[in-house]
């Protein structure tokens, strides 16, 4: 299984920068795994649109979802895959998304994409992947990270949480924990995002092998962050930055 890095800004793309976005693979399946500002144009460059074998949005906010509107100008106007794409997210959000691009009333997007609205605690096989839900804390929108496994794997995600148990569950004995660290510092209203060392913390907590600090707001110095995570969690750690690539599990 293999973790490839397309955006890992957080909240906002910064210079050359592109918003939360990943390419999980196993054999010759192609997982997009949130698709934030700017991720569909590097998604090209590992794979056409047409081989794009399923979607994986963690929630509704725009920096974890947006480039799927221009993936489905591409698939469905532009011929570029055939309709049906299987498309896993939380319920609500791509059903105001769908609103942009509806023709007369008509919901197109429902034709380009098979949409399937996951909740906390299902498990859904998405081709070689094993894939369960949990409810992450983050404010305003319900949102879920995912336990994904393949080839005797496992790959976690937060997408974006404030510190909480189900995170450490999620990423139990992980062998990459791919872990939001939105900010520096400890800071008390941290409560709906982590900072590095709150990553740190949970992934020390869940006995991760790896862990890969990503959603860094674009201002941040990567090299602090990795710091402040370093003196609470003594296995490898990693930020996740464009064109990053793990074998998860090596």
């Amino acid at each position: 299984m293999r973790l490839s890095v397309l955006g890992s800004h957080g909240t906002w793309p910064g210079t050359a920068g592109e918003c939360s976005g990943y390419l999980v693979t196993s054999g010759s399946f192609n997982l997009w795994l949130d698709a934030g500002t700017g991720t569909f144009a590097r998604l090209q460059e590992h794979v056409p649109p047409s081989d794009i074998d399923a979607v994986l949005i963690t929630h509704g906010h725009a920096d974890h979802f947006l480039d799927v509107i221009p993936a489905f100008y591409a698939r469905h106007y532009g011929d570029l895959g055939e309709p049906g794409l299987p498309f896993y997210s939380p319920t609500g959000f791509m059903d105001l998304a769908a609103l942009l691009v509806s023709e007369n009333g008509r919901n197109v997007m429902a034709e380009a994409y098979a949409f399937d609205h996951l909740e906390a605690g299902r498990v859904v096989e998405i081709g070689p992947f094993r894939v369960t839900s949990f409810e992450m804390t983050h404010i305003g929108v319900y949102s879920l990270g995912y336990r994904i496994q393949a080839e005797g794997h496992t790959l976690a995600y937060t997408g974006d949480t404030g510190p909480c148990e189900e995170a450490i569950e999620l990423a139990r004995g992980a062998d990459l924990f791919l872990c939001e660290a939105t900010y520096q510092d400890p800071m008390d209203h941290t409560f709906f995002h982590l900072s590095a060392e709150q990553a740190a913390e949970h992934a020390a907590r869940a006995g991760v092998r790896r862990l890969v600090l990503t959603h860094l707001t674009p201002a941040l110095d990567p090299g602090v962050s990795l710091e402040q995570a370093a003196g609470l969690f003594d296995g490898p750690i990693d930020v996740a930055t464009r064109d990053a690539v793990w074998e998860v599990g090596r």
